[in-house]
């Protein structure tokens, strides 16, 4: 129960904002294609990290720097760790 935190360190970046999202698979084997579409266990809109109704794997924007380096901490309450809608697995 509670909210679930992410931290976040992505390297190799182009400098600016960036889409940051879970999607339903772990799979990476074919690239994008094999990972499925953003985790969406109620099967919601797209919607910002602060909107009650989105995808849950809708997690907002990550800045990277002029080194291409992303950083964030991401706390959100639809992407528990256990339960149903578990984004582990």
């Amino acid at each position: 129960d509670g909210p679930t935190s992410v931290n976040v360190r992505i390297t190799g970046l182009t400098p600016g904002l960036h889409g940051f999202h879970l999607h339903e698979f772990g799979d990476t084997t074919n690239g994008c294609i094999s990972t499925g579409a953003h985790f969406n266990p109620n099967k919601l809109t797209h919607g910002a990290p602060e909107d009650e109704i989105r995808h849950a794997g809708d997690l907002g924007n990550i800045t990277a720097d002029a080194d291409g380096v992303a950083e964030a901490i991401i706390v959100d309450n639809q992407i528990p760790l256990s339960g149903p809608y578990s984004v582990v697995g």
